[in-house]
């Protein structure tokens, strides 16, 4: 469920219609809900009810600090992937107690960032990676928490380039090392072990992977407790995945999700971690933008728009898809026509559908990508010197601009031409 609905014609966000927000703004933007977010996260905080832990919102689907201040105000921990993650979540108010640093590249910077300014745990994943943590944790006269992150060898049957969890993937180490990397963890005197990390992968619509991954979990569990290892938490990473096409099946819900937890892990007496994005922040946008010609080709129509694969590059890099729907509701019975909806930029992957079935749509009418609240605003960027587009948060009958579009001069000046051209 999301709160962009149709209400007498128009669409609308929460209470507020699009159509004013673009007036106010200008076209292209990303408007976000907050009570679709909330909920959202509320939906895994009652999914493992009954079980000690904690949801860590994976902010690399979206993290502005409005974002995550509402998030974290809710009670949310944060997943980081990157010393700039773990500052934002701190700029957000977020404890470093409820901060979890994950990926696979650490800098000895990002280690130190996070000691001293706090840290849940880091998720360890290669030994170079341990050995590393260890010499700045000495330096610094503290001892780092870890999970070592293992790659359990699952495929969890997503697109290429968002499977984590194969023994192909860069991810974690095999698990059938486990027990000697987790034995080498243990002589070194600036690391603590206190638990097991896993992420097989995103937008994942089947919860079987899922419980395969687990379920080595759960016996990797049992083994480094008889190796001696003080095993109290268990981060299952995250990966639920939504339905982007409305006509599909949907995925499992979180409460599904949660009783396959609870039944596969809860005897072992662990503190839980989940680490959603999408699912929580996906549903809680959309991109809206202006049509700026409709132009008629050999054998299509293609309907340009001022929103672009620099805005939302889902697109052009997974082939991703996303409802498109008009600002203004069809009314019924409309005959839908066929275009290829596409942006300014020079480059024919500038492409967000080709042959999509939509209402008659003319110049200056204006649309709503759906579940762009994902990967979305945190994955644009300048191309074509196309400024970054406006993002607005929606709560109640109120808006507010929470990252304005920069002036062009403003990204003009951020270039330096030297004194000797």
């Amino acid at each position: 469920m999301d709160h962009f609905l149709y209400r007498n014609g128009q669409l609308y966000a929460e209470d507020v219609p699009l159509a004013d927000i673009a007036a106010a703004v200008g076209t292209p933007f990303y408007c976000y809900s907050a009570a679709t977010f909330t909920r959202h996260y509320q939906l895994f905080v009652d999914a493992l009810s009954g079980m000690d832990h904690l949801v860590c919102y994976a902010m690399k689907a979206n993290s502005n600090l409005a974002i995550l201040k509402l998030l974290g105000d809710q009670g949310a921990g944060m997943d980081v992937v990157s010393g700039g993650e773990y500052r934002r979540a701190r700029a957000a108010g977020v404890p470093g107690d409820k901060i979890v640093f994950s990926g696979v590249g650490k800098t000895a910077d990002e280690m130190r960032l996070a000691l001293t300014g706090g840290i849940r745990q880091f998720n360890v994943e290669s030994e170079p990676e341990m050995e590393a943590l260890n010499a700045v944790a000495l330096s610094l006269n503290m001892v780092a928490p870890i999970a070592v992150r293992v790659n359990p060898d699952i495929d969890a049957n997503t697109h290429e380039k968002i499977a984590t969890g194969r023994k192909e993937d860069k991810f974690g180490i095999p698990i059938s090392r486990a027990r000697e990397v987790y034995a080498h963890a243990a002589t070194l005197p600036g690391l603590k072990i206190i638990g097991i990390d896993v992420h097989i992968g995103s937008q994942l619509v089947d919860l079987a992977p899922f419980e395969a991954a687990y379920r080595k979990l759960g016996e990797l569990t049992a083994v480094l407790r008889a190796d001696g290892h003080d095993i109290t938490r268990l981060d299952l990473g995250g990966g639920l995945g939504i339905p982007y096409e409305r006509s599909n099946a949907d995925p499992p819900l979180p409460s599904d999700y949660g009783a396959m937890v609870q039944r596969v892990l809860g005897d072992l007496g662990c503190e839980i971690e989940i680490e959603p994005g999408r699912l929580i922040a996906g549903n809680s946008g959309v991109l809206v933008s202006d049509v700026i010609y409709v132009k008629q080709g050999e054998d299509r129509d293609f309907l340009i728009i001022d929103a672009a694969m620099n805005d939302l590059i889902r697109p052009a890099m997974y082939g991703a898809y996303h409802d498109i729907v008009p600002l203004v509701e069809p009314a019924p019975g409309t005959e839908k026509h066929m275009y290829d909806v596409v942006g300014p930029v020079c480059e024919s992957g500038d492409t967000f559908a080709k042959r999509r079935a939509m209402p008659p749509l003319k110049a200056g009418d204006l649309v709503a990508f759906r579940s762009a609240g994902a990967y979305g605003a945190v994955m644009a960027s300048e191309y074509n010197s196309r400024p970054l587009i406006p993002e607005v948060l929606v709560s109640g009958d109120q808006f507010a601009v929470i990252r304005a579009r920069p002036t062009f001069d403003e990204m003009l000046n951020r270039d330096t031409i030297p004194e000797w051209l």
